[in-house]
Protein backbone atom coordinates (compact mmCIF):
# COMPACT_ATOMS: atom_id res chain seq x y z
CA UNK A 1 0.00 0.00 0.00
CA UNK A 2 0.96 3.66 -0.32
CA UNK A 3 0.58 6.02 2.65
CA UNK A 4 0.81 9.39 0.92
CA UNK A 5 -1.15 12.26 -0.56
CA UNK A 6 -0.42 11.15 -4.10
CA UNK A 7 0.13 13.85 -6.72
CA UNK A 8 -1.36 13.03 -10.12
CA UNK A 9 0.86 13.87 -13.13
CA UNK A 10 -0.05 17.24 -14.57
CA UNK A 11 -2.16 16.63 -17.68
CA UNK A 12 -1.30 18.12 -21.05
CA UNK A 13 -2.99 18.02 -24.43
CA UNK A 14 -1.42 15.43 -26.68
CA UNK A 15 0.46 17.09 -29.58
CA UNK A 16 -1.17 16.51 -32.97
CA UNK A 17 1.10 14.79 -35.49
CA UNK A 18 1.04 16.30 -38.99
CA UNK A 19 1.54 13.20 -41.19
CA UNK A 20 3.32 15.37 -43.74
CA UNK A 21 4.99 13.70 -46.74
CA UNK A 22 8.28 12.10 -45.70
CA UNK A 23 7.43 12.04 -41.99
CA UNK A 24 7.94 8.81 -40.01
CA UNK A 25 4.40 8.90 -38.64
CA UNK A 26 3.00 9.02 -42.18
CA UNK A 27 5.03 6.00 -43.27
CA UNK A 28 4.05 4.06 -40.14
CA UNK A 29 0.35 4.87 -40.52
CA UNK A 30 0.32 3.90 -44.20
CA UNK A 31 2.00 0.60 -43.38
CA UNK A 32 -0.54 -0.04 -40.59
CA UNK A 33 -3.46 0.82 -42.88
CA UNK A 34 -2.24 -1.63 -45.50
CA UNK A 35 -1.72 -4.40 -42.95
CA UNK A 36 -5.06 -3.95 -41.20
CA UNK A 37 -6.97 -3.64 -44.48
CA UNK A 38 -5.51 -6.99 -45.48
CA UNK A 39 -6.79 -8.73 -42.35
CA UNK A 40 -10.25 -9.95 -41.47
CA UNK A 41 -10.55 -9.80 -37.72
CA UNK A 42 -13.01 -11.46 -35.40
CA UNK A 43 -14.37 -9.17 -32.70
CA UNK A 44 -15.83 -10.90 -29.63
CA UNK A 45 -17.96 -9.77 -26.74
CA UNK A 46 -15.87 -9.14 -23.65
CA UNK A 47 -17.67 -9.90 -20.40
CA UNK A 48 -16.10 -10.37 -17.00
CA UNK A 49 -12.64 -10.40 -18.53
CA UNK A 50 -13.46 -13.18 -21.00
CA UNK A 51 -14.01 -13.17 -24.75
CA UNK A 52 -17.35 -14.62 -25.82
CA UNK A 53 -18.82 -15.83 -29.12
CA UNK A 54 -22.56 -15.70 -29.66
CA UNK A 55 -23.12 -17.32 -33.04
CA UNK A 56 -24.63 -14.07 -34.38
CA UNK A 57 -22.24 -11.88 -36.32
CA UNK A 58 -22.23 -8.48 -37.98
CA UNK A 59 -20.01 -7.63 -40.94
CA UNK A 60 -17.84 -4.55 -40.41
CA UNK A 61 -17.29 -2.87 -43.77
CA UNK A 62 -15.37 0.16 -44.99
CA UNK A 63 -17.78 3.02 -45.81
CA UNK A 64 -15.53 4.14 -48.68
CA UNK A 65 -15.11 0.59 -50.04
CA UNK A 66 -18.33 -1.02 -48.89
CA UNK A 67 -17.64 -4.39 -50.48
CA UNK A 68 -14.55 -4.79 -48.28
CA UNK A 69 -15.24 -6.66 -45.01
CA UNK A 70 -12.81 -5.65 -42.27
CA UNK A 71 -14.13 -7.84 -39.47
CA UNK A 72 -16.88 -10.08 -38.22
CA UNK A 73 -18.22 -8.80 -34.90
CA UNK A 74 -20.18 -10.89 -32.45
CA UNK A 75 -23.59 -9.49 -31.50
CA UNK A 76 -24.99 -9.59 -27.97
CA UNK A 77 -28.59 -10.37 -27.12
CA UNK A 78 -30.52 -9.70 -23.92
CA UNK A 79 -29.05 -12.74 -22.16
CA UNK A 80 -25.51 -11.55 -22.84
CA UNK A 81 -26.37 -8.12 -21.48
CA UNK A 82 -27.65 -9.74 -18.29
CA UNK A 83 -24.32 -11.59 -18.03
CA UNK A 84 -22.48 -8.31 -18.49
CA UNK A 85 -24.58 -6.68 -15.77
CA UNK A 86 -23.84 -9.59 -13.44
CA UNK A 87 -20.12 -9.27 -14.20
CA UNK A 88 -20.22 -5.50 -13.55
CA UNK A 89 -22.04 -6.03 -10.27
CA UNK A 90 -19.59 -8.74 -9.21
CA UNK A 91 -16.62 -6.44 -9.88
CA UNK A 92 -18.26 -3.37 -8.35
CA UNK A 93 -17.35 -3.73 -4.66
CA UNK A 94 -13.66 -4.41 -5.25
CA UNK A 95 -13.30 -1.69 -7.90
CA UNK A 96 -15.09 0.88 -5.69
CA UNK A 97 -12.67 0.08 -2.85
CA UNK A 98 -9.60 0.20 -5.05
CA UNK A 99 -7.55 3.27 -4.02
CA UNK A 100 -7.94 6.09 -6.50
CA UNK A 101 -4.25 6.17 -7.43
CA UNK A 102 -4.44 2.52 -8.47
CA UNK A 103 -7.51 3.13 -10.62
CA UNK A 104 -5.85 6.20 -12.10
CA UNK A 105 -2.73 4.24 -13.04
CA UNK A 106 -4.75 1.97 -15.34
CA UNK A 107 -6.10 4.87 -17.37
CA UNK A 108 -2.87 6.83 -17.42
CA UNK A 109 -1.14 3.73 -18.78
CA UNK A 110 -3.89 3.39 -21.40
CA UNK A 111 -3.20 7.00 -22.43
CA UNK A 112 0.50 6.25 -22.90
CA UNK A 113 -0.27 3.09 -24.88
CA UNK A 114 -2.48 5.16 -27.19
CA UNK A 115 0.26 7.76 -27.54
CA UNK A 116 2.83 5.15 -28.56
CA UNK A 117 2.21 1.49 -29.41
CA UNK A 118 -1.47 1.85 -30.31
CA UNK A 119 -1.42 5.26 -31.98
CA UNK A 120 -1.22 3.94 -35.53
CA UNK A 121 -3.64 1.02 -34.93
CA UNK A 122 -6.35 3.19 -33.30
CA UNK A 123 -6.02 5.78 -36.09
CA UNK A 124 -6.03 3.11 -38.81
CA UNK A 125 -9.06 1.39 -37.28
CA UNK A 126 -10.91 4.73 -37.28
CA UNK A 127 -9.89 5.52 -40.85
CA UNK A 128 -10.85 2.11 -42.22
CA UNK A 129 -14.00 1.55 -40.19
CA UNK A 130 -15.38 5.10 -39.98
CA UNK A 131 -13.87 6.69 -43.11
CA UNK A 132 -11.91 9.44 -41.38
CA UNK A 133 -8.89 11.06 -42.99
CA UNK A 134 -5.51 10.77 -41.30
CA UNK A 135 -5.88 14.22 -39.73
CA UNK A 136 -9.43 13.65 -38.51
CA UNK A 137 -8.42 10.29 -37.03
CA UNK A 138 -5.36 11.78 -35.34
CA UNK A 139 -7.24 14.62 -33.61
CA UNK A 140 -9.99 12.22 -32.52
CA UNK A 141 -8.90 8.61 -32.02
CA UNK A 142 -5.40 9.42 -30.79
CA UNK A 143 -5.22 12.92 -29.31
CA UNK A 144 -8.70 13.47 -27.89
CA UNK A 145 -8.82 9.94 -26.50
CA UNK A 146 -5.50 10.48 -24.75
CA UNK A 147 -6.67 13.87 -23.48
CA UNK A 148 -9.87 12.41 -22.02
CA UNK A 149 -7.90 9.82 -20.08
CA UNK A 150 -5.24 12.18 -18.75
CA UNK A 151 -7.52 15.09 -17.91
CA UNK A 152 -10.32 13.01 -16.39
CA UNK A 153 -7.84 11.44 -13.98
CA UNK A 154 -6.65 14.93 -13.02
CA UNK A 155 -10.21 16.27 -12.71
CA UNK A 156 -11.13 13.32 -10.48
CA UNK A 157 -8.11 13.98 -8.27
CA UNK A 158 -9.11 17.63 -7.91
CA UNK A 159 -12.68 16.63 -7.13
CA UNK A 160 -11.55 14.30 -4.35
CA UNK A 161 -9.59 17.14 -2.79
CA UNK A 162 -12.71 19.32 -2.42
CA UNK A 163 -13.66 18.89 1.23
CA UNK A 164 -16.04 20.79 3.55
CA UNK A 165 -15.08 23.14 6.37
CA UNK A 166 -14.71 21.76 9.90
CA UNK A 167 -15.60 23.64 13.09
CA UNK A 168 -13.50 23.26 16.26
CA UNK A 169 -13.82 19.75 17.67
CA UNK A 170 -15.39 18.41 14.48
CA UNK A 171 -13.96 16.78 11.35
CA UNK A 172 -16.17 16.91 8.23
CA UNK A 173 -15.39 14.84 5.16
CA UNK A 174 -16.90 14.07 1.75
CA UNK A 175 -16.66 10.52 0.49
CA UNK A 176 -16.90 10.44 -3.32
CA UNK A 177 -18.62 7.10 -3.78
CA UNK A 178 -19.54 5.59 -7.16
CA UNK A 179 -23.19 5.19 -8.06
CA UNK A 180 -25.22 2.39 -6.50
CA UNK A 181 -25.32 0.22 -9.63
CA UNK A 182 -23.72 -0.15 -13.06
CA UNK A 183 -23.40 2.54 -15.74
CA UNK A 184 -24.71 1.80 -19.23
CA UNK A 185 -22.43 3.55 -21.76
CA UNK A 186 -23.64 3.92 -25.37
CA UNK A 187 -21.30 5.55 -27.88
CA UNK A 188 -21.82 6.81 -31.48
CA UNK A 189 -19.92 6.09 -34.68
CA UNK A 190 -18.52 9.52 -35.34
CA UNK A 191 -15.87 9.90 -32.63
CA UNK A 192 -13.64 7.10 -31.42
CA UNK A 193 -12.73 9.34 -28.49
CA UNK A 194 -16.36 9.41 -27.34
CA UNK A 195 -16.18 5.63 -27.26
CA UNK A 196 -13.15 6.06 -25.02
CA UNK A 197 -14.70 8.67 -22.72
CA UNK A 198 -18.18 7.28 -22.18
CA UNK A 199 -17.16 4.03 -20.44
CA UNK A 200 -13.94 5.28 -18.81
CA UNK A 201 -15.18 8.50 -17.16
CA UNK A 202 -17.56 6.57 -14.85
CA UNK A 203 -14.94 3.85 -14.34
CA UNK A 204 -12.34 6.39 -13.20
CA UNK A 205 -14.82 7.41 -10.47
CA UNK A 206 -15.11 3.79 -9.29
CA UNK A 207 -18.14 2.63 -11.29
CA UNK A 208 -18.40 -0.55 -13.33
CA UNK A 209 -19.76 -0.33 -16.84
CA UNK A 210 -21.73 -2.16 -19.51
CA UNK A 211 -20.54 -0.66 -22.80
CA UNK A 212 -22.35 -0.79 -26.16
CA UNK A 213 -20.54 0.89 -29.07
CA UNK A 214 -22.27 1.88 -32.29
CA UNK A 215 -22.36 -1.01 -34.75
CA UNK A 216 -20.58 1.21 -37.30
CA UNK A 217 -17.67 1.87 -34.91
CA UNK A 218 -17.08 -1.59 -33.44
CA UNK A 219 -13.67 -1.92 -35.08
CA UNK A 220 -12.08 1.05 -33.31
CA UNK A 221 -14.01 0.39 -30.08
CA UNK A 222 -12.57 -3.12 -29.87
CA UNK A 223 -9.08 -1.73 -30.54
CA UNK A 224 -9.49 0.45 -27.44
CA UNK A 225 -10.73 -2.52 -25.41
CA UNK A 226 -7.43 -4.21 -26.29
CA UNK A 227 -5.64 -1.13 -24.96
CA UNK A 228 -7.53 -1.37 -21.65
CA UNK A 229 -6.70 -5.06 -21.32
CA UNK A 230 -3.01 -4.33 -21.81
CA UNK A 231 -3.24 -1.42 -19.35
CA UNK A 232 -4.38 -3.85 -16.65
CA UNK A 233 -8.08 -3.01 -16.25
CA UNK A 234 -9.53 -5.62 -13.86
CA UNK A 235 -12.11 -8.12 -15.05
CA UNK A 236 -15.69 -6.92 -15.13
CA UNK A 237 -14.99 -3.20 -14.80
CA UNK A 238 -15.88 -2.45 -18.44
CA UNK A 239 -17.90 -5.10 -20.27
CA UNK A 240 -18.09 -4.86 -24.07
CA UNK A 241 -21.47 -5.83 -25.60
CA UNK A 242 -21.91 -4.71 -29.22
CA UNK A 243 -25.31 -5.51 -30.67
CA UNK A 244 -28.62 -4.11 -31.84
CA UNK A 245 -29.42 -0.97 -29.86
CA UNK A 246 -33.00 -1.92 -29.12
CA UNK A 247 -32.07 -5.38 -27.89
CA UNK A 248 -29.07 -4.39 -25.78
CA UNK A 249 -30.77 -1.26 -24.46
CA UNK A 250 -33.97 -3.05 -23.50
CA UNK A 251 -32.10 -5.50 -21.28
CA UNK A 252 -29.85 -2.84 -19.73
CA UNK A 253 -32.67 -0.44 -18.90
CA UNK A 254 -34.80 -3.21 -17.43
CA UNK A 255 -32.23 -4.02 -14.74
CA UNK A 256 -32.97 -2.81 -11.18
CA UNK A 257 -29.21 -2.29 -10.86
CA UNK A 258 -29.07 0.49 -13.45
CA UNK A 259 -27.17 3.36 -11.87
CA UNK A 260 -26.73 5.67 -14.83
CA UNK A 261 -26.62 6.12 -18.58
CA UNK A 262 -23.73 7.80 -20.38
CA UNK A 263 -24.95 8.37 -23.92
CA UNK A 264 -24.02 10.12 -27.15
CA UNK A 265 -26.26 9.66 -30.16
CA UNK A 266 -29.54 10.79 -31.65
CA UNK A 267 -32.08 12.91 -29.82
CA UNK A 268 -34.79 10.38 -30.61
CA UNK A 269 -32.87 7.49 -29.10
CA UNK A 270 -32.10 9.42 -25.94
CA UNK A 271 -35.72 10.50 -25.62
CA UNK A 272 -36.71 6.85 -25.87
CA UNK A 273 -34.23 5.92 -23.15
CA UNK A 274 -35.54 8.67 -20.89
CA UNK A 275 -39.11 7.46 -21.43
CA UNK A 276 -38.17 3.85 -20.63
CA UNK A 277 -36.37 4.89 -17.46
CA UNK A 278 -39.42 6.90 -16.40
CA UNK A 279 -41.69 3.92 -16.99
CA UNK A 280 -39.37 1.67 -14.97
CA UNK A 281 -38.60 4.19 -12.22
CA UNK A 282 -40.21 2.16 -9.47
CA UNK A 283 -37.98 -0.83 -10.02
CA UNK A 284 -34.57 0.85 -9.79
CA UNK A 285 -32.44 0.74 -6.66
CA UNK A 286 -31.66 4.43 -7.14
CA UNK A 287 -32.72 7.21 -9.49
CA UNK A 288 -30.50 6.60 -12.53
CA UNK A 289 -28.26 9.45 -13.68
CA UNK A 290 -29.01 10.29 -17.32
CA UNK A 291 -26.19 12.05 -19.15
CA UNK A 292 -26.67 12.56 -22.88
CA UNK A 293 -25.13 14.52 -25.73
CA UNK A 294 -27.54 14.29 -28.64
CA UNK A 295 -28.33 16.15 -31.86
CA UNK A 296 -27.23 19.46 -33.26
CA UNK A 297 -28.09 22.00 -35.94
CA UNK A 298 -24.98 24.07 -35.51
CA UNK A 299 -24.55 27.49 -37.04
CA UNK A 300 -22.18 30.14 -38.26
CA UNK A 301 -23.63 33.65 -38.14
CA UNK A 302 -21.84 36.52 -39.87
CA UNK A 303 -22.25 40.26 -39.31
CA UNK A 304 -21.64 42.74 -42.12
CA UNK A 305 -18.28 43.70 -40.55
CA UNK A 306 -17.02 40.14 -41.29
CA UNK A 307 -16.48 41.27 -44.88
CA UNK A 308 -12.97 42.29 -43.81
CA UNK A 309 -12.16 38.65 -42.91
CA UNK A 310 -13.64 36.72 -45.82
CA UNK A 311 -10.86 34.10 -45.95
CA UNK A 312 -11.40 33.23 -42.29
CA UNK A 313 -15.18 33.09 -42.74
CA UNK A 314 -14.99 30.96 -45.88
CA UNK A 315 -12.49 28.57 -44.29
CA UNK A 316 -14.68 28.22 -41.21
CA UNK A 317 -17.73 27.35 -43.31
CA UNK A 318 -15.87 24.80 -45.43
CA UNK A 319 -13.92 23.17 -42.62
CA UNK A 320 -16.76 23.44 -40.12
CA UNK A 321 -19.32 22.05 -42.54
CA UNK A 322 -17.41 19.42 -44.51
CA UNK A 323 -14.60 17.97 -42.40
CA UNK A 324 -15.46 14.35 -41.67
CA UNK A 325 -18.30 14.60 -44.15
CA UNK A 326 -20.30 16.88 -41.82
CA UNK A 327 -20.76 13.97 -39.41
CA UNK A 328 -19.58 15.78 -36.29
CA UNK A 329 -22.05 16.63 -33.54
CA UNK A 330 -20.66 20.15 -33.81
CA UNK A 331 -20.52 20.45 -37.61
CA UNK A 332 -21.78 23.67 -39.13
CA UNK A 333 -24.97 22.87 -41.02
CA UNK A 334 -26.64 26.30 -41.29
CA UNK A 335 -25.12 29.68 -42.09
CA UNK A 336 -26.62 33.17 -41.79
CA UNK A 337 -24.96 35.77 -44.02
CA UNK A 338 -25.74 39.44 -44.69
CA UNK A 339 -26.40 40.33 -48.32
CA UNK A 340 -23.26 42.47 -48.56
CA UNK A 341 -21.05 39.58 -47.43
CA UNK A 342 -22.81 36.91 -49.52
CA UNK A 343 -22.27 38.85 -52.73
CA UNK A 344 -18.49 38.51 -52.46
CA UNK A 345 -18.31 35.29 -50.40
CA UNK A 346 -20.42 33.11 -52.70
CA UNK A 347 -17.88 32.74 -55.56
CA UNK A 348 -15.09 32.17 -53.06
CA UNK A 349 -17.03 29.35 -51.40
CA UNK A 350 -17.88 27.81 -54.76
CA UNK A 351 -14.22 27.79 -55.72
CA UNK A 352 -13.08 26.28 -52.42
CA UNK A 353 -15.76 23.57 -52.46
CA UNK A 354 -14.99 22.65 -56.09
CA UNK A 355 -11.39 21.95 -55.11
CA UNK A 356 -12.27 19.46 -52.34
CA UNK A 357 -11.23 15.89 -53.13
CA UNK A 358 -13.54 13.09 -51.96
CA UNK A 359 -12.49 9.44 -51.92
CA UNK A 360 -10.68 6.61 -50.16
CA UNK A 361 -9.10 7.91 -46.96
CA UNK A 362 -6.02 5.77 -47.61
CA UNK A 363 -5.23 8.35 -50.30
CA UNK A 364 -3.97 11.20 -48.14
CA UNK A 365 -4.75 13.76 -50.86
CA UNK A 366 -8.47 13.43 -50.10
CA UNK A 367 -10.10 15.98 -47.80
CA UNK A 368 -13.24 13.87 -47.30
CA UNK A 369 -14.16 10.20 -47.14
CA UNK A 370 -17.57 8.52 -47.30
CA UNK A 371 -20.64 8.93 -45.11
CA UNK A 372 -20.92 6.12 -42.60
CA UNK A 373 -23.40 3.71 -44.20
CA UNK A 374 -26.18 3.21 -46.73
CA UNK A 375 -28.87 4.55 -44.41
CA UNK A 376 -26.94 7.81 -44.02
CA UNK A 377 -26.36 7.96 -47.76
CA UNK A 378 -30.09 7.50 -48.42
CA UNK A 379 -30.97 10.18 -45.86
CA UNK A 380 -28.72 12.87 -47.30
CA UNK A 381 -29.73 11.89 -50.83
CA UNK A 382 -33.34 12.68 -49.93
CA UNK A 383 -32.31 16.20 -48.87
CA UNK A 384 -30.30 16.65 -52.07
CA UNK A 385 -33.40 15.70 -54.05
CA UNK A 386 -35.41 18.18 -52.00
CA UNK A 387 -32.90 20.91 -52.90
CA UNK A 388 -32.98 19.97 -56.61
CA UNK A 389 -36.72 20.53 -56.73
CA UNK A 390 -36.07 24.24 -56.36
CA UNK A 391 -38.72 26.49 -54.90
CA UNK A 392 -37.21 27.90 -51.73
CA UNK A 393 -33.90 26.06 -52.30
CA UNK A 394 -31.10 26.40 -54.84
CA UNK A 395 -27.88 24.39 -54.95
CA UNK A 396 -24.88 26.70 -54.91
CA UNK A 397 -22.16 24.03 -54.96
CA UNK A 398 -21.97 20.25 -55.03
CA UNK A 399 -25.15 18.20 -54.98
CA UNK A 400 -23.80 14.90 -56.31
CA UNK A 401 -23.81 11.51 -54.59
CA UNK A 402 -22.50 8.12 -55.74
CA UNK A 403 -22.59 4.83 -53.85
CA UNK A 404 -21.19 2.45 -56.46
CA UNK A 405 -17.88 1.97 -54.65
CA UNK A 406 -18.35 3.86 -51.40
CA UNK A 407 -21.02 6.07 -49.84
CA UNK A 408 -19.65 9.27 -51.34
CA UNK A 409 -21.44 12.63 -51.19
CA UNK A 410 -19.92 15.77 -52.65
CA UNK A 411 -19.77 18.73 -50.23
CA UNK A 412 -22.94 20.66 -50.91
CA UNK A 413 -23.99 24.25 -50.24
CA UNK A 414 -27.67 25.13 -50.62
CA UNK A 415 -29.14 28.63 -50.43
CA UNK A 416 -32.61 28.86 -48.82
CA UNK A 417 -34.97 31.79 -49.09
CA UNK A 418 -36.94 30.51 -46.07
CA UNK A 419 -35.03 30.38 -42.75
CA UNK A 420 -37.45 27.67 -41.57
CA UNK A 421 -36.83 25.41 -44.55
CA UNK A 422 -36.21 21.77 -43.56
CA UNK A 423 -32.54 22.05 -44.61
CA UNK A 424 -32.13 24.96 -42.16
CA UNK A 425 -33.78 23.33 -39.16
CA UNK A 426 -33.47 19.53 -39.37
CA UNK A 427 -30.37 17.58 -38.37
CA UNK A 428 -28.97 15.93 -41.52
CA UNK A 429 -25.52 14.78 -40.30
CA UNK A 430 -23.89 14.89 -43.72
CA UNK A 431 -21.86 17.28 -45.91
CA UNK A 432 -24.83 19.53 -46.62
CA UNK A 433 -24.84 23.15 -45.43
CA UNK A 434 -27.77 25.52 -45.75
CA UNK A 435 -27.30 29.28 -46.24
CA UNK A 436 -29.86 31.96 -45.43
CA UNK A 437 -29.05 35.45 -46.72
CA UNK A 438 -30.55 38.32 -44.74
CA UNK A 439 -30.72 42.08 -45.32
CA UNK A 440 -27.84 43.87 -43.61
CA UNK A 441 -30.26 46.01 -41.59
CA UNK A 442 -32.01 42.96 -40.07
CA UNK A 443 -29.12 41.71 -37.97
CA UNK A 444 -30.97 41.63 -34.64
CA UNK A 445 -34.11 40.03 -36.08
CA UNK A 446 -32.06 37.34 -37.81
CA UNK A 447 -30.10 36.57 -34.64
CA UNK A 448 -33.43 35.89 -32.94
CA UNK A 449 -34.50 33.72 -35.88
CA UNK A 450 -31.29 31.69 -35.49
CA UNK A 451 -31.98 31.24 -31.78
CA UNK A 452 -35.56 30.07 -32.19
CA UNK A 453 -35.75 28.21 -35.50
CA UNK A 454 -34.00 24.93 -34.60
CA UNK A 455 -34.69 22.71 -31.62
CA UNK A 456 -31.01 22.21 -30.85
CA UNK A 457 -28.42 24.17 -28.88
CA UNK A 458 -25.03 22.52 -29.24
CA UNK A 459 -22.48 24.74 -31.03
CA UNK A 460 -22.48 28.02 -32.89
CA UNK A 461 -20.20 30.82 -34.04
CA UNK A 462 -20.29 34.55 -34.71
CA UNK A 463 -18.00 36.22 -37.26
CA UNK A 464 -17.60 39.99 -36.92
CA UNK A 465 -15.06 42.74 -36.38
CA UNK A 466 -17.59 45.08 -34.80
CA UNK A 467 -17.35 44.47 -31.04
CA UNK A 468 -20.85 45.80 -30.46
CA UNK A 469 -22.17 43.25 -32.98
CA UNK A 470 -20.27 40.49 -31.20
CA UNK A 471 -21.68 41.55 -27.83
CA UNK A 472 -25.20 41.59 -29.27
CA UNK A 473 -24.76 38.09 -30.68
CA UNK A 474 -23.31 36.83 -27.40
CA UNK A 475 -26.43 38.08 -25.64
CA UNK A 476 -29.10 37.08 -28.16
CA UNK A 477 -27.58 33.63 -28.74
CA UNK A 478 -26.72 32.92 -25.11
CA UNK A 479 -28.95 29.84 -24.95
CA UNK A 480 -28.56 28.80 -28.61
CA UNK A 481 -25.26 26.98 -28.12
CA UNK A 482 -23.44 25.28 -25.25
CA UNK A 483 -20.14 25.87 -27.07
CA UNK A 484 -19.97 29.32 -28.67
CA UNK A 485 -17.11 30.53 -30.87
CA UNK A 486 -16.08 34.04 -31.84
CA UNK A 487 -14.39 34.27 -35.24
CA UNK A 488 -13.77 30.54 -35.42
CA UNK A 489 -15.58 27.47 -36.74
CA UNK A 490 -17.93 25.73 -34.30
CA UNK A 491 -15.99 22.43 -34.29
CA UNK A 492 -12.79 21.23 -32.67
CA UNK A 493 -13.39 21.49 -28.91
CA UNK A 494 -10.29 20.46 -26.97
CA UNK A 495 -10.44 18.57 -23.67
CA UNK A 496 -9.49 20.84 -20.79
CA UNK A 497 -9.87 23.95 -22.96
CA UNK A 498 -13.45 23.96 -24.28
CA UNK A 499 -15.62 21.55 -22.22
CA UNK A 500 -18.21 20.19 -24.64
CA UNK A 501 -22.00 19.91 -24.53
CA UNK A 502 -25.26 21.65 -25.26
CA UNK A 503 -28.83 21.88 -24.03
CA UNK A 504 -32.36 21.95 -25.47
CA UNK A 505 -32.61 18.96 -27.85
CA UNK A 506 -28.81 18.67 -27.84
CA UNK A 507 -28.56 16.99 -24.45
CA UNK A 508 -28.04 17.46 -20.75
CA UNK A 509 -24.98 19.72 -21.15
CA UNK A 510 -22.82 17.85 -18.65
CA UNK A 511 -19.65 19.06 -20.37
CA UNK A 512 -17.42 16.19 -21.43
CA UNK A 513 -13.82 17.17 -20.93
CA UNK A 514 -14.37 18.79 -17.55
CA UNK A 515 -14.97 17.92 -13.90
CA UNK A 516 -18.66 18.74 -14.41
CA UNK A 517 -19.12 15.44 -16.23
CA UNK A 518 -17.35 13.42 -13.53
CA UNK A 519 -19.63 14.83 -10.82
CA UNK A 520 -22.49 12.91 -12.44
CA UNK A 521 -20.75 9.59 -11.75
CA UNK A 522 -20.43 9.95 -7.99
CA UNK A 523 -22.89 9.78 -5.12
CA UNK A 524 -21.31 11.84 -2.39
CA UNK A 525 -21.46 10.81 1.26
CA UNK A 526 -21.00 13.43 3.99
CA UNK A 527 -19.22 12.24 7.13
CA UNK A 528 -19.10 14.17 10.40
CA UNK A 529 -16.90 13.03 13.26
CA UNK A 530 -17.30 14.82 16.59
CA UNK A 531 -14.29 14.55 18.92
CA UNK A 532 -16.03 15.91 22.02
CA UNK A 533 -19.75 14.99 21.77
CA UNK A 534 -22.23 16.65 24.20
CA UNK A 535 -23.05 14.70 27.36
CA UNK A 536 -26.09 16.66 28.59
CA UNK A 537 -29.54 17.07 27.08
CA UNK A 538 -30.24 20.63 28.26
CA UNK A 539 -29.08 23.92 26.72
CA UNK A 540 -27.90 27.07 28.55
CA UNK A 541 -30.99 29.06 27.57
CA UNK A 542 -33.07 26.71 29.71
CA UNK A 543 -31.50 27.89 32.96
CA UNK A 544 -33.55 29.73 35.61
CA UNK A 545 -33.36 33.54 35.83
Amino acid sequence: MIEANVRIPTPFNEPVLAYAPGSPERAHLKETLQRMAGERREIPLFIGGKEMRTGRTLEVRMPHRHRHVLALAQEADGAHVEQAIAAAQAARAHWARTPFHQRAAVFLKAAELLATKYRAPINAATMLGQSKTAHQAEIDAACESIDFLRFNVAFAHELHSQQPLSAPGIWNMTDYRPLDGFVFAVSPFNFTSIGVNLPTAPAIMGNTVVYKPASTAIYSAWTFMEVLREAGLPEGVINFVPGKGSEVGRAALASPALGGIHFTGSTGTFNGMWKTVAENIGRYRQYPRLVGETGGKDFIFAHASAIDDLDALATAIVRGGFEYQGQKCSACSRVYLPESVWAVLKPRLQEMIAEIRVGDVADFRNFMGAVIDEASFANVSSYLELARRGGEASIVAGGEADKREGFFVRPTLVQLSNPRHRIMVEEIFAPLVGVFVYPDNRYLETLRECDQSAAYALTGAIFARDRKAIATAMDELRFAAGNFYVNDKPTGAVVGQQPFGGSRASGTNDKAGSALNLVRWISARTIKETFTPPTKVGYPFMGAE
